[in-house]
């Protein structure tokens, strides 16, 4: 006789849909990097409508504050903490450094892309902070956020430098 287990993980748990972003955290081998390429179809879409980013900056903080809670309850369920599949958090931290992006095209993306996850490897602190500290949904969340920033603002050095031009 097989028993079904209760909490077993499934594509069909909306928060489980929701925090491997469809799916991609699932990914066999490095989740992180796969849930930020997924990103950047859409970010590169965003960028091309040339919308002002000031728009994007209550949609990312409604998700980051969103995800922070399904994360928590999620990692409660499953009696886990920041398990690789949860990819939301590349999303959002990639969503954050994409705000910083001064030319909207493919290697001002790639750039981008390359520090984000840098960052998001070696996290430094306040990342550790919430990275190792936090056992909230929230420290799932945030060290991406912050690493998210880290990776911005070091693209605007590099942007700053002219060798992108």
């Amino acid at each position: 006789m097989v028993v079904e287990q209760k909490n077993a993980l499934s594509l069909k748990n909306p928060e489980v849909l929701f925090l491997s972003f469809f799916g991609v955290g699932f990914a066999p081998k490095a989740p992180g990097t796969f849930g930020t390429i997924a990103t950047l179809p859409f970010l590169y879409a965003a960028g091309q409508m040339q919308a002002p980013f000031i728009i994007f900056i209550p949609l990312i903080v409604v998700f980051t504050f969103i995800s922070c809670f399904i994360a928590d309850y999620t990692q409660r369920k499953y009696k886990t903490h920041d398990p690789g599949w949860i990819v939301i958090d590349e999303v959002l931290g990639m969503s954050v450094t994409w705000l910083f992006l001064q030319e909207q095209n493919l290697l001002h993306l790639g750039l981008a892309f390359i520090l984000f996850r840098v960052f998001d490897i070696f996290k430094i602190w306040p990342a550790t902070y919430f990275d190792q500290k936090v056992h909230h949904g929230s420290g799932t969340i945030l060290d991406d956020i912050i690493s998210g920033v880290y990776a911005g603002v070091v693209y605007l050095g590099i942007n700053a430098t002219g060798i992108l031009s």
